[in-house]
């Protein structure tokens, strides 16, 4: 795998989401967007407070994570489902001296990129808002990168599992939907059961959220452990994606 090669393919995708944005923006910002307003100034007006802060300061951190992995996961998805199948740009982009590996490193890229895109303009807004406490949250900015790499691994592994564009329904219900509402966004994890805060510790978005939460409150030192996790975990699953999407494209 070349980098040159596959920052090609991420400057490809780049060119072309510059004259689409638009309705990209409106599915991957306005949608947290609205989960904020409705949760935060709707529902937090029958909560005082949690963890000791309103209750959407609380939540505004958490749509950080949940905005930033949305973007990514989309993109890797149906887009990347839709690149291979449908538009048969995998095939085109192959006709070039670039190689399997260097597509799949590009299209990793591009959603980590999506992440950090889409958390910059979520930690915009709410700091408009007045809802974070310090100036550490941009150090949130290089995490959503490396977090974005994890969802793109994951999504990428999906895409090369499934028999068709339609079940990736499945991957979205059985395993988007839990992880986004047992991650700690809307709530402490610690009022339910002991078992699900177990489960959602080996999940992305769990640490993700409590990075952005802690970064977001000026205490780094409690971001420490999540970062490490994310990078760990980043690696662990890099061979994934290539592994499997080889397969599936030269099926």
């Amino acid at each position: 795998m070349k980098v040159k090669r596959a920052y090609r393919v991420w400057q490809r995708h780049l060119t072309v989401y510059t004259k689409l944005y638009l309705s990209s923006v409106a599915l991957n910002f306005v949608e947290p967007v609205l989960y904020l307003v409705a949760l935060g100034f709707g529902l937090g007006g029958y909560i005082t407070e949690v963890q000791g802060r309103p209750y959407i300061n609380f939540i505004a951190p958490g749509i950080i994570a949940s905005s930033s992995m949305f973007a990514t996961v989309y993109e890797c998805t149906y887009a990347t489902y839709v690149r291979i199948f449908y538009q048969k740009t995998f095939d085109a982009i192959l006709s070039t001296p670039v190689n399997i590996d260097d597509l799949i490193a590009g299209e990793m890229m591009w959603g980590a990129t999506k992440s950090v895109l889409y958390g910059i303009i979520i930690i915009g807004t709410i700091s408009a808002f007045h809802l974070v406490d310090s100036a550490l949250v941009v150090l949130v900015v290089p995490v959503l990168f490396l977090s974005g790499l994890i969802f793109a691994e994951i999504s990428l592994f999906c895409v090369a599992l499934v028999p068709g564009v339609d079940s990736l329904n499945y991957f979205y219900t059985l395993f988007m939907s839990p992880m986004f509402l047992f991650s700690g966004i809307f709530f402490p994890l610690d009022t339910l059961p002991p078992f699900v805060a177990k489960i959602a510790w080996f999940t992305p978005l769990y640490h993700l959220t409590n990075v952005c939460r802690s970064l977001a409150a000026g205490d780094a030192h409690r971001a420490v452990e999540g970062i490490v996790w994310i990078i760990v975990v980043a690696i662990i699953l890099s061979p994934l994606p290539f592994h499997f999407m080889r397969k599936r494209i030269v099926r």
